[in-house]
């Protein structure tokens, strides 16, 4: 049959490609899109391309393992189907081809050999496949029902309403290669490391770590890094020892899009192990009282010559006329999300983690280098589920650079947010920058560390869900509203480096914090704390909780970086990637010690919880030439002074002019403070002027302070 344009190429609109077991058990079918082929072969094998140590089948030797024991003849699909043995021409051809094979089913593992009509031959894993071995080189048959835990079929995720959603990230190693972490040695680093409901400190019990710790904290919804297959961490490496010696990678680099990471399984030989685990951390999750998000990285894959280009090349990663590959992600492999079948593969991805995995909401990593129609068409998918429309799902909306795409595609960045759902967010880095200061500049200040009045009005529209702006978004919960991720400097990091520049200098650094403007080395193991002393840190200190606090009551969606809440440090490594499990890991000890912080992050938490208005509700934001910020919500004002005098608000400021149920009616007299960084003590008594001219009433805001204050 003749071979059309890569433009023209037949679009599968089926639900079965991949492998499907039949329900009685004595045989499999094989389906796979590849409208290039010529000629598509399956193969089979007793194991998973890399053998586990001393895993043999009796009566084979080792080196016939290795190679496949069957290999079927796969047949082109015609359209409508006819008598013969397939489609006459590429018309009749809807692009897929098929097998079916008696005898083969739960535990057998395949991969196919495609020949193109040059004379190219290649060996692919099943881009489609929902199992694999160790590194993803063969996939496996799976029946996905016995891999279902005990009670999945129960699993529910908890009741959250979008207004009680706060979201704090973490990465499945970073949650517990601590071996402070109280987590069993041979689950530390796991999925399983998730179901242990009880944990502390070094087991002390009294200071709780992991789950417990989340259950103390107050968050809803945990983020994971990306935990599907990926390239950069050799499974099949030995895993006794510790497990800060292994190798490190956060696994932005996909290699198996429907496939659990194997490395962070017990026994990542076993394909269907791997699946049974990730689903026991989502179902512990979810017991616990959170929701499940995860960080999903369709932009690009671990490289250009991946399962999908090796079965139709030149169709899912993004070329140049010239044919050079498109760059946009910093990988070299941008996927080409616009093309047909590279949508439906994304679409039909994330609907099947949704329902085989009941994850509950999407993070997708540069957003910007997705275009709008297949983000809105995930969002449809979502809604079209049971519960769907309670999915949550938003991203990054930028890339690395700029990416290969014809004009009429528009991309899912910032000029395109208006075409996009209004029930997709996004990061709002404007909110970000303008608290903390430029993340690509370490020194450079921001709101809460060195230069409050240039950025106050940025901040005075940040929590106001940067409403009646140029940035403004169809809702404002499209926002999520954060200060730290796992890119780029640490909160913590990013202040000490801001501030000891700012108002020190180098030379004298180390007399203010202890911080000597050479950070640890990564590999020394005592990590010699440059914040030890507390005291040392106070400015520090008071702009990290004003930092927190910001986030805390602005509209929109609040995000945190697992370890911000006990000031979280990296030692100055803004990109950690592939550094060490001990640079990155979360250091138990560390929140122990600096609890008052973590206690601080919880009260706000709970205050954000209790008061709906915080997520959406309208501000009063009164104008003001300095550099505090007031605003009003609900029954609220919250005051935020990063100077160190103090600064007062009239309360006149804060009524409503116009009273549409909106808020409600005050009581000049009755402000009161509720909540302060520096301690209620802060506020102290004298929190009011009266002047004899009317009697105006002024709100007393405390320096260097994050307050909230009630009224009636």
């Amino acid at each position: 049959m003749s071979v059309l344009p890569i433009d023209e190429l037949p679009t599968y609109t089926g639900d079965d490609l991949g492998v499907i077991p039949d329900k009685t058990g004595q045989g499999t079918t094989f389906r796979v899109w590849a409208p290039t082929a010529s000629r598509v072969e399956l193969r089979l094998f007793y194991e998973g391309g890399v053998c586990a140590p001393g895993v043999h089948v009796e009566g084979i030797d080792a080196d016939v393992m290795q190679q496949p024991y069957a290999t079927y003849a796969m047949t082109a699909v015609a359209v409508m189907p006819r008598h013969g043995s397939g489609p006459r021409n590429a018309k009749e051809f809807d692009g897929t081809w098929l097998v079916h094979v008696d005898g083969v089913g739960h535990g057998a593992y395949y991969d196919y050999v495609v020949h193109f009509p040059d004379g190219r031959v290649t060996r692919t894993a099943d881009p489609w496949a929902r199992a694999a071995g160790a590194n993803g080189r063969r996939s496996m048959v799976v029946d996905l029902r016995k891999t279902d835990p005990d009670g999945w079929a129960a699993d529910q995720a908890p009741h959250i309403p979008l207004n009680e959603l706060v979201v704090w990230e973490t990465h499945v190693g970073d949650f517990s290669n601590d071996s402070h972490s109280g987590i069993p040695d041979e689950h530390r680093g796991t999925y399983l490391a998730f179901t242990h409901n009880n944990t502390s400190v070094d087991g002390e019990g009294d200071f709780p770590t992991c789950t417990a710790y989340l259950r103390r904290l107050g968050v809803t919804a945990v983020q994971l890094m990306p935990i599907f297959d990926f390239g950069s961490v050799d499974e099949a490496a030995a895993r006794d020892g510790d497990p800060l010696d292994r190798t490190y990678n956060w696994g932005y680099d996909p290699v198996n899009y429907n496939v659990p990471e194997g490395s962070y399984s017990t026994d990542p030989f076993d394909g269907a192990v791997r699946i049974r685990e990730c689903k026991q951390m989502v179902q512990a999750l979810h017991a616990a009282g959170f929701k499940v998000i995860m960080d999903v990285v369709y932009n690009h894959m671990y490289s250009a010559d991946n399962w999908l280009e090796r079965m139709v090349p030149g169709y899912f990663c993004r070329r140049y006329a010239g044919g050079a590959l498109s760059n946009g992600s910093g990988c070299g492999s941008d996927m080409a999300s616009e093309r047909p079948m590279m949508r439906k593969y994304i679409v039909d991805s994330v609907e099947y983690w949704a329902r085989e995995y009941h994850i509950d909401g999407f993070r997708f990593d540069l957003m910007g280098l997705m275009d709008v129609d297949t983000m809105n068409a995930v969002r449809a998918r979502l809604d079209s589920l049971p519960g769907g429309a309670e999915k949550i799902l938003y991203g990054e909306p930028w890339a690395a650079d700029m990416t290969a795409v014809s004009p009429d595609v528009i991309l899912a960045g910032k000029r395109g947010l208006s075409r996009l759902d209004p029930r997709i967010g996004f990061f709002s880095d404007d909110t970000r920058d303008a608290i903390r200061g430029n993340i690509f500049h370490h020194r450079k200040p921001g709101y809460v560390s060195g230069a409050a009045l240039e950025f106050a009005p940025a901040i005075r529209h940040a929590v106001d869900g940067w409403r009646g702006t140029q940035m403004e978004a169809a809702s404002v919960g499209q926002f999520v509203q954060y200060i730290s991720a796992h890119d780029d400097l640490t909160l913590w990091d990013k202040l000490c480096m801001a501030m000891r520049s700012v108002a020190f200098g180098h030379a004298d650094a180390s007399t203010a914090t202890g911080f000597t403007g050479v950070w640890p080395a990564e590999s020394d193991p005592t990590h010699a704390e440059y914040d030890a002393d507390p005291s040392l840190s106070e400015d520090i200190m008071d702009a990290n909780r004003m930092a927190a606090g910001i986030i805390a009551t602005s509209a929109g969606i609040p995000f945190m970086l697992s370890g911000e809440e006990f000031a979280r440090t990296k030692y100055g490594c803004d990109n950690s990637y592939d550094r060490s499990a001990e640079l990155n890991r979360l250091d138990w000890r560390r929140a122990r010690r600096l609890h008052d912080l973590v206690d601080y992050y919880a009260t706000l938490i709970r205050i954000r919880r209790g008061n709906p208005a915080y997520f959406g509700g309208p501000r009063i934001v009164p104008s003001r030439d300095d550099s505090v910020v007031v605003f009003r919500v609900g029954n609220d004002c919250v005051t935020v002074n990063p100077t160190r005098q103090t600064a007062w608000q009239h309360v006149s400021a804060l009524r409503a002019v116009h009273d549409y149920g909106q808020f409600a009616p005050l009581d000049d007299s009755a402000w009161e403070c509720v909540f302060s960084s520096r301690g209620p003590k802060a506020c102290g008594e004298a929190n009011w002027e009266s002047y004899a001219q009317g009697h105006e009433r002024q709100i007393a805001i405390p320096p260097r302070t994050f307050c909230v204050w009630r009224n009636g």
